[in-house]
């Protein structure tokens, strides 16, 4: 084998198409765009456009928000936790946020994190985190720990009689 010899395999690579040279060759005249006006330009795109009519997505209403004021938390189960403990990716003492990220069961600290109660925790262990289930507060109490919420879950609203 030679360096001079070295090519692609048979249909490896496709020719270009030479768009606009003239009419014999099958893409001349509009070059393949088949259409004068705004559409045969480049760059340019309709998209949603009825002829004048009003367009469909401007026809339906609009629905929703978006509360600005919504708080993303990191949810994790008690059993998570107690594998953590179970791998040696936590240790005892005060479980945060930060421990938690350093641990690698959060990706970022986000608002905080709600402990939820799937699973099961044999470990004693102190939480300090943002938000708590009933299930998940009986679980780390019940196996001796203790659970500091940081940020009280709103109250439900009084109903008027």
């Amino acid at each position: 084998m030679k360096l001079n010899e070295i090519r692609d395999n048979e249909g490896a690579t496709k020719a270009r198409m030479r768009v606009g040279r003239g009419i014999g060759s099958g893409k001349g005249k509009t070059g393949g765009r088949g259409v004068k006006g705004q559409k045969a330009r480049t760059g340019v795109r309709i998209k949603g456009f009825e002829g004048g009519q009003m367009p469909l997505h401007r026809r339906l209403p609009k629905r929703g928000f978006t509360n600005i004021f919504r708080l993303d938390y990191n949810e994790i189960n008690v059993g998570r936790i107690q594998k953590a403990i179970d791998e040696g990716k936590l240790q005892a003492g005060p479980i945060t946020i930060e421990t938690l990220v350093d641990a690698g069961l959060c990706t970022k600290a986000r608002d905080g994190v709600k402990i939820l109660g799937a699973g099961e925790i044999s470990a004693k262990l102190d939480f300090e985190v943002a938000l708590a289930s009933k299930s998940a507060i009986a679980a780390i109490e019940a196996a001796g720990g203790t659970v500091k919420v940081l940020r009280e879950p709103k109250a439900a609203p009084a109903k008027e009689t």
